[in-house]
Formats: structure tokens, C-alpha cells, sequence
């Protein structure tokens, strides 16, 4: 039985089912086929591996890699310092810079990061929440620095700051300011980055907390209407935002219920849109990233990994994502190795170029199985999305959403140690790990790198140009002015990170705790 509850033997369509209103052609209202009408036989999914190491320098050198061994677009993962505000040489980031991703305190990093990248010609995703603004603007000032036009930078940052209240916590401020920064970015790349997508409503991190698949499409899209709610409060026109939001999803192991609730989620975002907000079809189309369940992944046998990531992947593929990136097989132990990375590309290159699967839009749309577990995610959601429209929305239910997930999490993991779900390797077929763990980096000297280089940049910059920069922000942040050009002001300034995220901490406090004075 899956995790929705539906029985292995089931066959036939759901009572009531509506072959041209429910299924449709790919390309056409309401998406359940497809975003696309010739999907991938027009142009293939966006192949990018999530990486960040450390230094910019080393996750420069990895990018590059990447990119020779045919990647198609960059993703950069941050570390935590960098996602919490804080720079490398805060105390708050003592034993954590560079070891989940990138330390980018300033923009002599992000000049690091992209050296050699031709921003014009590549795409970047950047996961990155209560600072995307101050990460956005620091990638808009170096692409400005190399004659790179704003109209030809192509990308998504995520932005999406309700799912870190939710299920994440790397928030900073309270929920007002932080909704405030993430339509000013909207509005922003609405008129400056007309190519960026600004926003990605993520239902990843939700499942990884241990939702069901129906509640990570519930809680996420139920999310994107508070944005576009936001969005429109500030006066910004649907339409000239809407078609760029993009969203991003798990992919976990069950193969029909992941494919079915991608197809689901395209219907209730498509005619909650229209229904809601008056949508024209290119804002209704949910076009989404996928990345393959990191929690899934176990670090007893690892190389069993490796099939995991390949049934996620061909669900995405089977469930018409737009982007997907695959998991090394060693990362239940330690950050990836380039060996791993290169085996997980290789993994989505073997389904699009070998398996056939890339030929066919929807190729399971009409199925029996497949039709039904869609209706029964649809339906799941849409009576979860009900309660939270009861509550006042998005974030007004952050409580409701969080218990909903626990309790989810709590019930999948007493399944697992009572053996009723079975994870190979972990509590069937147990025997020696077919693999090790691979060599980590030496953080304590990375640390130390990082902050001296840090330290360098300080001292080198002009004290004057510093302050006024600062003032001006904060200016902008006790009223109402767009965020992003005194941020970028204040990067070209050489305004740190941290530094910035200070200067909004001083005007509007943090989540729970409110601003001094």
C-alpha cells in the first residue's frame, strides 16, 4: 500500500472521471499531461547538480567540472552562515562555514564563484531563502561588473521563505518583513530580470520533513497562493509575474505515486489560478525542479543509493519536470564526491539519451493506476488547501502545517523500526556496506582560509562609501522602497553579507524577538 493509502491491487479509472477535462492534451489547460505539448522531443529537462564546497574557489572548480562533463545548468547550495545571514568570521558561524555548501560573505566570493562562467549563456539556481535578495543582488552586481545585460541572466532563486518557518528554519526576520522581501524581489526581477524565475515554491524541503506526497503538494501550492497574494497586494501585475514563478518538488521511491503527483499538482495549480485569481494559461502552467529525496538515502550499503536515484529520476521524467538534479550516493555520508556527482549526471543522461522515456508527453497518462492515484492526491490536497484557506492562508497556518508534517514524519519512522516499511539494507537484506565513506574536507583549515581571505576584504574597503550605503538600506527598510537597488548599492560598496543582513535585523528584528530600540 503507499503512503496515500491505496490498495497494490486497484485497477480501473476513478467513478466520475472526465477524460477531456481532467486529462487533457499535453501543453493544454489544465497541464495534468504537461506544461509543454512536445515536452522533451521539443527541448530536453534542464540537467544541473546541486553543489557548493566550501570555498567559492573549490565550488568554482567543481562547477567546471560539471559543465565538461555536460551539465546544463548550475546549482549552488550555500552553507548555513550564508543562509542565516551571518559572515564567516560571526561567532554564530564558528564550526559551520563551508560545510553544507559555499561560504559567500561579499562579492569578491561571488566573483570567485562565477569565474569563468558565461552568465549569459548558462542558467543558475541558487538555493537560497531569508537572504536571496542579498545573494540576487550580488550575482546581478558581478554580471553587471562583466557586460553581461540584466534582460539575458536566466535563472531561479528560490525565495521562498514560508517553507522555512514550516519545515526548514533558516529564516531571520519575522513572517511580514521576510513576505515583504520576497515580493520586492518578485518586483524587482519583474522589471530588471525579465528572464528569472523569482521565485521557486519549494515542496522538497516538506517532504524531507517527512510529509505525504499529497500534503507536499497541498502545503506547497497552498504557499504560491500566499505569494501571488503578496505579489498583487504590492501592485504588481499577475501576469507579468505569474509565468515566472517556477516550483520545486521531491522525487521519493515510489514510482507511480511520485508520477502521479506531479500530474496532480499541474491540476490544482492551474485551476486554482484560474479560479482564484483570473489567470490566463501561461500563468497557470506550474513548471517545476525536481531533485531526487536526499532522505531517502541511506548510508548503510550507499551504493544501494544508486538505484534509488534512478527510480526518483524516471519518476520525474515520467512526471514532466522541468529541471531535475540527482543525488550522489554517498551523500548520507559525507558532501559528494566528484566520482559520485559525475555517476549521478550520468544518470539522467542515460534516461534521456537510452531509455526511450524522453520520446513520449505524459507516457502513462490513461493508465489506470496512474489516474487514480492522481485523483486521490488531488483530492488529499485540495481538502488540506481548504483548511488552510479556513485559517487565513499561508501564513497564518505555519502551525497547522508544521504538526500536520510531524505527525507524518513520527508515524513513517515507527513503520520503518517496526519493519512494516522496508528500506534495504536498513532493516531488510542486512549485511556488509557495499561501500565507504569517502573523504571529507578539512573544515577547521577551510574555516580559517575563509575567514582571513574575509578579513582581507574588510580592511580593504572604504570606510565612507560603507556607512552611507548601510544608511541608505536602512532608510529603505523602515518604508516601503524596493529592496534590491540599495542592495546592490551596497555590494558594489563591498558590504558584506552578514553586514547587510545586520542592517535589516537593527530596523525590523528577528522571528520571535523584536528590533532593538
Amino acid at each position: 500500500m503507499t503512503r496515500e493509502g491505496v490498495p497494490p491491487a486497484y485497477a480501473g479509472l476513478p467513478d466520475g472521471f472526465d477524460t477531456e477535462a481532467d486529462l487533457g492534451e499535453p501543453g493544454g489547460f489544465p497541464f495534468t499531461r504537461g506544461v509543454y505539448r512536445s515536452m522533451y522531443r521539443g527541448r530536453r529537462w534542464t540537467m544541473r547538480q546541486y553543489a557548493g564546497f566550501g570555498t567559492a574557489e573549490e565550488t568554482n572548480r567543481r562547477y567546471h567540472f560539471l559543465l565538461k562533463q555536460g551539465t546544463t545548468g548550475l546549482s549552488v547550495a550555500f552553507d548555513l552562515p550564508t543562509q542565516m545571514g551571518f559572515d564567516s568570521d560571526a561567532p554564530m558561524a564558528a564550526g559551520e562555514v563551508g560545510r553544507v555548501g559555499v561560504a559567500i560573505d561579499s562579492i569578491a566570493d561571488m566573483r570567485t564563484l562565477l569565474d569563468g562562467i558565461d552568465l549569459g549563456a548558462i542558467s543558475c539556481s541558487m538555493t537560497i531563502n531569508a537572504t536571496a535578495a542579498v545573494l540576487l543582488a550580488l550575482y546581478t552586481a558581478v554580471a553587471d561588473e562583466t557586460g553581461v545585460p540584466r534582460d539575458r541572466l536566466r535563472g531561479t532563486v528560490q525565495n521562498d521563505i514560508l517553507k522555512e518557518y514550516i519545515a526548514r528554519g533558516t529564516h531571520i526576520y519575522p513572517v511580514q518583513p521576510s513576505l515583504r522581501l520576497v515580493s520586492d524581489l518578485m518586483a524587482f526581477c519583474s522589471a530588471e530580470l525579465p528572464r528569472w524565475n523569482a521565485i521557486s515554491v519549494s515542496g522538497y524541503h516538506i517532504r524531507e520533513a517527512g510529509s505525504t506526497a499529497a500534503q507536499e503538494v497541498a502545503f506547497t501550492l497552498a504557499n504560491g497562493v500566499e505569494y501571488v497574494r503578496q505579489a498583487l497586494a504590492r501592485g504588481i501585475a499577475l501576469e507579468d509575474f505569474a509565468p515566472r514563478m517556477s516550483f520545486f518538488f521531491a522525487a521519493h521511491n515510489d514510482l507511480f505515486e511520485e508520477v502521479a503527483k506531479f500530474r496532480a499538482a499541474r491540476r490544482v495549480w492551474a485551476r486554482t489560478m484560474k479560479e482564484r485569481f483570473g489567470a490566463g494559461d501561461r500563468s497557470c502552467r506550474l513548471r517545476f525542479h525536481t531533485q531526487t529525496g536526499g532522505s531517502t538515502l541511506t548510508a548503510q550499503q550507499p551504493l544501494n543509493n544508486v538505484v534509488r536515484v534512478a527510480v526518483q529520476a524516471l519518476a520525474g521524467v515520467l512526471g514532466g519536470t522541468q529541471s531535475l538534479h540527482t543525488n550522489g550516493y554517498d551523500e548520507a555520508l559525507a558532501l559528494p564526491t566528484a566520482r559520485a556527482a559525475g555517476l549521478a549526471l550520468r544518470t539522467q543522461q542515460i534516461l534521456a539519451e537510452e531509455s526511450g522515456v524522453a520520446e513520449w508527453a505524459d507516457p502513462l497518462g490513461g493508465a489506470f493506476l496512474v489516474e487514480h492515484l492522481t485523483d486521490r492526491v488531488e483530492a488529499r490536497a485540495l481538502k488540506l488547501m481548504k483548511r488552510i484557506d479556513e485559517m487565513g492562508g499561508a501564513s497564518r497556518a505555519i502551525g497547522f502545517m508544521q504538526e500536520e508534517i510531524h505527525r507524518e514524519a513520527y508515524r513513517h519512522q515507527l513503520e520503518i523500526e517496526a519493519g512494516k516499511r522496508v528500506v534495504v539494507g536498513v532493516n531488510r537484506y542486512v549485511g556488509e556496506d557495499s561501500g565507504e565513506a569517502p573523504p571529507g574536507p578539512d573544515f577547521r583549515d577551510l574555516e580559517t582560509r575563509q575567514v582571513a581571505a574575509l578579513g582581507a576584504f574588510k580592511r580593504a574597503r572604504d570606510a565612507g562609501g560603507l556607512s552611507r550605503s548601510i544608511s541608505r538600506l536602512r532608510v529603505a527598510a523602515e518604508g516601503d522602497e524596493n529592496l534590491l537597488p540599495p542592495m546592490i548599492d551596497c555590494v558594489r560598496a563591498g558590504v558584506s553579507v552578514g553586514e547587510i543582513s545586520d542592517a535589516l535585523r537593527s530596523v525590523w528584528g528577528t522571528y520571535g524577538r523584536p528590533a532593538a530600540g
